[in-house]
């Protein structure tokens, strides 16, 4: 019962903000004084029910609030979304969620990795800007992945992409030779990432390879 008016609740107000899109981004993007707590609020709103792309979403508040400043907002928004969102999932459908996985072995092997794997994997995929960050709320919360592990992976993970946002939509309104400094900081951050993690990759192979030789041997 209480699942199912959260999920009414929530599918309620993704409607609504579907309806008023339009008006609701044009409010945002003229409202010069509006409070900081209130623009993360709108924000965080956004980025949980993403009709609008939340690039757009984090330009505009880098346009309002500068680089860090703005990058900072846009990092909390986004970052409050994800969590909420992780919640609700998990609350809502994990049970129904890793029944699915449980009928295809090759699905729930894959799992399984992922969930030995959990905070490297993630942390991955939120450097990398073209995976949707829905999936990655989804499958991680279906999962049997700690809301720790998840909160702090997820968290540090934006941190690029949203400083990107903020210093594309502040290039917009100012001559902000900051963007080039951004980008190039980030595909520097994700090619590091992905260096690091195959080396973890391949180091963690091979203890496994070592801990089943043993095995082997006495077999």
């Amino acid at each position: 019962m209480n699942k199912g008016l959260l999920f009414v609740f929530y599918l309620f107000i993704a409607i609504a903000i579907y309806i008023y899109q339009e008006p609701l981004l044009t409010w945002f993007q003229q409202t010069q004084d509006i409070s900081i707590y209130l623009t993360m609020g709108i924000g965080t709103l956004f980025a949980l029910f993403p009709i609008i792309p939340f690039p757009i979403i984090g330009g505009i508040i880098g346009a309002m609030y500068g680089t860090f400043l703005g990058g900072f907002v846009t990092w909390v928004a986004s970052t409050a979304a994800s969590l909420i969102m992780f919640l609700f999932i998990r609350f809502v459908f994990q049970n129904w969620g890793l029944k699915i996985i449980q009928r295809y072995k090759k699905l729930e092997m894959v799992t399984e990795m992922f969930e030995r794997n959990a905070f490297i994997t993630i942390l991955v995929t939120r450097l990398i800007p073209f995976i949707p960050s829905i999936i990655v709320n989804a499958y991680s919360a279906v999962s049997r992945v700690s809301f720790v592990s998840y909160a702090v992976a997820s968290s540090l993970g934006k941190i690029p992409a949203m400083l990107l946002f903020a210093v594309l939509g502040h290039s917009l309104v100012s001559t902000n030779r900051e963007v080039f400094f951004v980008v190039a900081i980030y595909a520097a951050i994700i090619l590091m990432t992905i260096y690091f993690y195959s080396r973890w990759k391949k180091s963690f192979a091979l203890k496994n390879n070592e801990k089943a030789a043993p095995l082997t041997k006495k077999a």
